[in-house]
């Protein structure tokens, strides 16, 4: 089953941001996931919390390769220069449809 990382992010500082873009892209293809979004360009509908500066999503062909990419070790120092530059909401979805119908 496929799975989504949906990625909130507020920045702190932009210092980490041109060596993380091409790596962590990199790896997140090595793991067989693609970008879908990775943008500041959003419109809310619904909902009264903080807007985040960037909206970030990603497909991910399962949950184990999305953990596999979280917990690789080559991308540690880029997962720890992202937490020291911003705070980030990081959710993976379920790419299921679990509406109950009667």
């Amino acid at each position: 089953m496929k799975y989504y990382a949906i990625v909130s992010l507020n920045m702190r500082n932009d210092s980490w941001v041109s060596d993380y873009l091409p790596n962590v892209t990199a790896l997140v293809e090595q793991h067989g996931g693609r970008y879908l979004a990775r943008t500041g360009n959003f419109e809310r509908v619904e909902g009264d919390s903080a807007n985040p500066d960037l909206q970030v999503v990603i497909e991910w062909p399962s949950k184990e390769a999305a953990l596999a990419f979280y917990h690789d070790p080559a991308y540690q120092p880029y997962l720890q220069s992202r937490l020291a530059g911003s705070s980030s909401d990081f959710f993976l979805v379920a790419g299921e449809d679990i509406a109950v119908t009667n």
